[in-house]
């Protein structure tokens, strides 16, 4: 009995030990996972460092073409106008060579600006055109600023309607070849390949690509060496010749777009032949969009139209209702798009159109030059897209500084001339152009980042 009972105390004792053991390892546990650990921490390598510039290019179109002149030969172009150009910045430091222009009779003017880098800097420069026409078969004012060449563009705001004489203009500024696939998307889709030779510049009549598309969108994709495309439009209803135009590329698709500036001109209240139309493709699949729209220089929407998108399928939409005026429109949409607006203006028996384009945000703290070209008041249109507000100072004949607060707009009227412009902030802006005195001119496009404004990156292994 006594053997069993120190048996029995034993077995106890082995059991406490075990568990006060067991408690102990349980709360080291939870003491060293409270505890931080000891580590080695590897921060990734990065450096960040400023791209040297490539040697940058711009292409001004030359002279204004014109289709059918010869009934014999509807199929030939004739320079209709040469176009008056000016350049301004460091021109000193620019190289100008004329492109050839083959295939248009009587055609000048077609030249590539190439500006030299030179201590790691390029040079700061532009260059712009304009010309106003007023025969038979082509009136109106049209004006744009010379651009770089690019592997891909889309142009928005084709026509092959009657009346309409539409020309993709395809400008090769490089010493080699360059091929170009001109994709259509429209009721009719199609696509074709033009052969760009090196110092050319070739025009395409719209209506041999896009036959039977009511709101033809071209995609151009070059290979081989950048081209600039640019379409020229000319518009004649019934026997008046109402308008003439010249339209840079957009980039690519983006679900968010800002086009500043465009001017609804209604010949009487509550009219709107003359309205505001917007167009829109979805390339990629289908989309839902969103226009909305402020007047200039303010940020109260006015008005929004939501609009489903077909994939591969434009689509337009009037913003009717709209009284005299510069508006800012605003497209967004879950799929990227492209899209531009149309804008008609009419003063006593002239008429003339313009498409107006999206407008890239700037870069904070980055310089662009932009011109002005001659032939009607001009008007730079600001929007801040951000939360902060911030300045954008203007360089110029006449230098300022506009405040901007968080989703502000303003306007700044411009004369003739070159400026710059340097942003707090990422900001939006564009140049209008707008005839007075009762003429019939209107004009418009978005400032675009030039080569000048390369930014620094950050490198990593």
């Amino acid at each position: 009995m006594k053997q069993r009972t120190l048996r029995l105390a034993a077995t106890g004792a082995r059991l406490v030990t075990g568990t006060v053991v067991a408690a102990a390892c349980v709360l080291g546990v939870i003491a060293a996972a409270a505890t931080p650990w000891p580590g080695v921490h590897d921060e990734p390598a990065a450096t960040t460092v400023k791209p040297v510039p490539s040697d940058a290019v711009l292409v001004c179109n030359g002279a204004f073409r014109a289709l059918g002149r010869d009934a014999t030969q509807a199929g030939q172009m004739v320079s209709a106008s040469a176009t008056s150009a000016r350049t301004d910045g460091s021109m000193g430091d620019v190289v100008t060579a004329d492109l050839a222009m083959p295939d248009v009779l009587g055609g000048t003017g077609a030249v590539s600006l190439t500006g030299r880098v030179k201590d790691r800097e390029v040079p700061l420069f532009s260059a712009s055109e304009s010309v106003r026409l007023s025969d038979p078969d082509a009136s109106g004012f049209a004006a744009a600023p010379c651009r770089e060449p690019g592997l891909e563009s889309w142009l928005v705001g084709g026509d092959v309607s009657v009346g309409a004489s539409d020309i993709i203009l395809l400008s090769n500024p490089g010493a080699v070849t360059a091929t170009v696939e001109l994709t259509v998307y429209g009721d009719k889709p199609a696509a074709s390949t033009v052969v760009i030779p090196a110092g050319t510049q070739l025009g395409v009549p719209l209506a041999s690509v896009a036959a039977g598309s009511r709101l033809p969108v071209v995609h151009v994709a070059s290979s081989g060496a950048p081209v600039r495309a640019t379409l020229q439009s000319t518009l004649v209803r019934t026997l008046d010749a109402v308008g003439v135009d010249l339209q840079d590329g957009v980039s690519g698709p983006q679900n968010t777009q800002s086009i500043l500036g465009v001017v609804s001109s209604p010949a009487t209240e509550g009219d709107d032949t003359t309205g505001i139309q917007v167009r829109m493709l979805a390339p990629g699949a289908d989309a839902k969009a969103t226009i909305r729209i402020t007047a200039a220089g303010s940020d109260s929407v006015i008005d929004e139209y939501p609009i489903d998108l077909a994939a591969g399928k434009p689509a337009e939409v009037s913003l009717s209702g709209l009284r005299r005026g510069a508006y800012d429109i605003e497209v967004s949409s879950d799929e990227p798009v492209v899209a531009g607006a149309r804008q008609i203006v009419r003063a006593g028996d002239g008429e003339d159109l313009a498409w107006s384009l999206p407008s890239p945000q700037l870069d904070e703290n980055a310089t662009t030059m932009f011109s002005v070209p001659g032939g009607a008041p001009a008007t730079l249109y600001l929007r801040n897209p951000g939360d902060a507000a911030l300045s954008v100072e203007i360089g110029g004949d006449a230098s300022q500084t506009v405040q901007l607060g968080p989703g502000a707009s303003a306007t700044v009227a411009m004369r003739a001339g070159g400026y710059t412009l340097t942003p707090t902030g990422r900001v939006n802006a564009a140049i209008g152009m707008l005839g007075s005195g009762g003429s019939a001119a209107v004009a418009s496009w978005p400032l675009w980042p030039g080569a000048a404004t390369t930014q620094p990156i950050v490198v990593r292994p």
